[in-house]
Parts: structure tokens; sequence; C-alpha cells
């Protein structure tokens, strides 16, 4: 069953059901609201018949009013138990009857019964500080359930219409709230036959809006993803077919006697170096698929950021003195960050490393906060990164002029990432590149 249409059955049924239990107390309601009417209207009618009642002036159309009026009386003298006087319409038996079954000294009296019919009962005490009787006025409850029968069918005919325009409208709401997530469904199967290029935006709102966007950013972040994937394997191939190469040449050689005494020598010496350079990036795509994956291999710790820094620069003055770059540090902020100790070293190093690698006489860490989020800056006075190449610093392979294997800056994301951080690279104030880490 569609969607849609189980979303107007849903509707339908809760609003059918909410209209019964109105009805049914609308009905109840009604009938009592009616008879508590009729009452007051007995009441009133009752102190206007006490006022002329033993008068010896009576209206001559009297006993045609009271039929036209549907309305029987009868008077009753409690300190002798009697019927003084009664319509001539109502059964003196019938009267008795009543008399003992009620009580004609409450004012409240509920619906009397001659075993067939109901009647509507107010009771006006007559002259109560001369006379002890009672004047009680009757009325059949027919009239009043036929009232109530004729409101309550207009009220039915209202409800229906009523719930004809509710289900018109529950079914075109729904239709704009379901068309939407059929067109979202349509874009999804593109997604999935790799249909990039053919997906479309689609018209909604609210949090129908925000899943659009959501799948709308899934679609350019897998084409993204394959397509990085793609060059990835292009360059991996290319990075490993080179050394692979190498060897095979030198290797060849040296079997065929091609190269003897020094060049043989020579060659095992590129043959070791080329292996080492393979190992180093077979090692290095191993370490970047583990991360990527949920692999168990980050274990996070809580270190201050100037013990992360002071490590780097450690690590990496011996290489900054070696090429003669200037290596400072500043923290103007010390804090605590929770991140795998070594991997986060591991990516401070292949960020300094490659700074001082490319800087002309000096690299600059620096560790503030901003906008309440602490940040690790570093700069160099290299030359920079060419604007079009910064959207592409951290993929895979991707390499700037001098760059090793193109895998350093692509690791070092990694690992910030996990961390719960970001990285960004951008041009620096001294003129080379800027790498911000933001945690």
């Amino acid at each position: 069953m569609r969607l849609q249409t189980q979303l107007t059955l849903a509707f339908t049924t809760l609003l059918v059901i909410t209209m019964t239990i109105v009805s049914i107390t609308i009905h109840s309601l009604l009938l009592n609201v009616l008879i508590q009417n009729e009452k007051d209207q007995l009441q009133e009618k009752g102190e206007m018949l006490s006022q002329f009642l033993y008068s010896e002036v009576v209206p001559s159309n009297f006993s045609h009013w009271l039929n036209n009026e549907e309305l029987y009386l009868f008077v009753y003298n409690r300190s002798i138990d009697r019927v003084m006087l009664y319509s001539r319409s109502l059964d003196l038996e019938l009267i008795h009857d009543w008399v003992e079954r009620y009580d004609l000294t409450q004012k409240q009296q509920p619906l009397w019964f001659d075993g067939e019919n109901q009647y509507v009962v107010s009771i006006i005490s007559i002259y109560p500080e001369l006379l002890d009787e009672e004047l009680v006025l009757i009325t059949p409850l027919d009239h009043i359930q036929e009232i109530q029968q004729i409101f309550f069918n207009r009220l039915m005919i209202v409800f229906l219409i009523g719930i004809l325009v509710i289900i018109i409208l529950t079914h075109y709401l729904t239709h704009r709230l379901v068309t939407p997530l059929t067109q979202l469904k349509y874009q999804l199967k593109k997604i999935e036959k790799r249909q990039f290029d053919d997906v479309k935006r689609v018209k909604a709102s609210g949090e129908i809006k925000e899943v659009e966007k959501s799948v709308v950013d899934m679609a350019n972040e897998l084409e993204r993803y394959m397509k990085s994937q793609q060059q990835f394997f292009q360059n991996a191939s290319h990075e490993l077919k080179t050394p692979l190469m190498t060897i095979q040449g030198y290797a060849e050689g040296i079997k065929d006697g091609v190269f003897q005494g020094e060049d043989s020598d020579r060659g095992l010496e590129v043959i070791v170096a080329e292996i080492g350079r393979l190992k180093k990036i077979i090692n290095e795509m191993i370490l970047l698929a583990k991360l990527d994956s949920n692999e168990d291999v980050y274990h996070e710790e809580d270190i201050y950021v100037s013990q992360l820094v002071q490590s780097t620069v450690d690590r990496t003055i011996p290489m900054a003195t070696e090429q003669q770059i200037a290596l400072n540090h500043q923290i103007y902020n010390d804090a605590v960050i929770h991140v795998d100790q070594e991997k986060m070293l591991q990516a401070m190093l292949n960020i300094v490393t490659n700074a001082i690698r490319h800087a002309k006489t000096k690299v600059y860490i620096e560790v503030l906060e901003k906008d309440g989020r602490l940040q690790i800056i570093v700069d160099d006075d290299g030359n920079g990164v060419d604007d079009a190449l910064i959207p592409q610093l951290f993929e895979r392979f991707i390499k700037g002029k001098d760059g090793e294997t193109g895998l350093g800056l692509a690791i070092s994301r990694a690992i910030v990432e996990r961390s719960h951080g970001t990285i960004r690279a951008e041009h620096s104030p001294l003129g080379g590149a800027r790498f911000v880490i933001t945690f």
C-alpha cells in the first residue's frame, strides 16, 4: 500500500473515531441541555399559573392552551395527602402512583415514567406561607427527543460534510508531503546506479528539505570519493610501478652481467633505496586504510597541546638545523586535547617536516584560541601552494613540488579528523603555506 494511501486512511480513521466520540458526547449533553431548558420553561409557566390558579378569573381557553403546550398538571396537598386538582387528560390512579413513587419535596426531579413514556417534571410551591400545596407540571419527553433528533441529524450532516472536506484536504496535503519523497526515491536510484550527473534537486520544505539536502550532499561526496578512489588507484599504480621498474631493470642487469664492479654495487644501492621507498609507501597506505576503517588502531588519551608541540619540535629540529631553517614555536593558550598521542605526533611531524622541506629560512608553530576553539598553526616562508592545488592538497598521492610519496598530508588529515578536529591549508602571512589544525 502506498504511503499516501496509508496516511489518508490513518487520518480518516482518526477523524472518524474522534467524530464518533464527539457525536456520542454531544448527543448525551444535548438531551440534558434540552431537559434542563424544558424544566426552566415549566418553572416559569408554573409561577405564572400559580398566580391565578385559585382565583375566580380563569381564562376560557385555559384547557386548550394546556393541550397545545402538551402540558399536564395537578395540585397536591401534603398535609392531607390529597390531589386537589388535576388535568382531565391525566388518570387519577397514575397521579397517585407518581405521588407514592417520587418525592415531591425535591425541587430537582428525575424523569417520570408511566410505564411507556417519559416526562419532564417541575414542582412549584403555591403560596408556601399559607398553603401546603405543590403545583406539579408535567410535559412528555417525546417532543424534546424529536428536537434532539432533528438537531443531531443536522449535526451529522455537518460532520459528514466536514469529514469529506477534511479527507480531500488530507489527500491533498499528503500528496504534497509524499511527492517529494517519491522524487527523492528516484534520485536515490540514480545515486545507486552512480548516475551522479543526473541527480536533480527536489522542491520540498521542512525536514524533507533537510533530507533532500543531505541526499544531494551525499551524492556529491560519493562522486568526489569515487573520483578520488579512481585517482588514488591510478596514482598508486604509478607510484608503485616506477620503483618496481627500477628494481627490475637493475636486477636483470646485474643478473645478465650488464652491470659489473662499481656499477653493480651502485645498482644494488638503488635497489635497496627503492625497496625502502616501496616499503614506506605500502606502510603509509596500510595506515591510511586502517584510519579510514573502524579498526581499533586509535587509542585516545588526554595530553597537553604544549607536550605535543614540544615533541614535534624535538624530532624535527635536527632536520631544520641541517637545512639551516629556523624552527620556532609559541604557545599562547595551553590546553588538554583528547587524542591518540602517537598518531597525532605523526600528523604533526608530517606537516612540520613538509614545511621545513619547502621553507627558505624559517618555520613558525603557534598555539592559540580563536572563537572558542583551539588552533595549532604551522607557517613557513617558502613559495607557498598553488591555488589550484589547495582543494586537493590532502588527497592521496597528490604531491606539490618536491613532494615525496603524496600520502603524508592525507595521513595527517585522517588522523586529525579521527581526533574530531579539522585541518586546512591556506596562504601564510610569511609568504609560504599555512596549515591550521582546529579542535
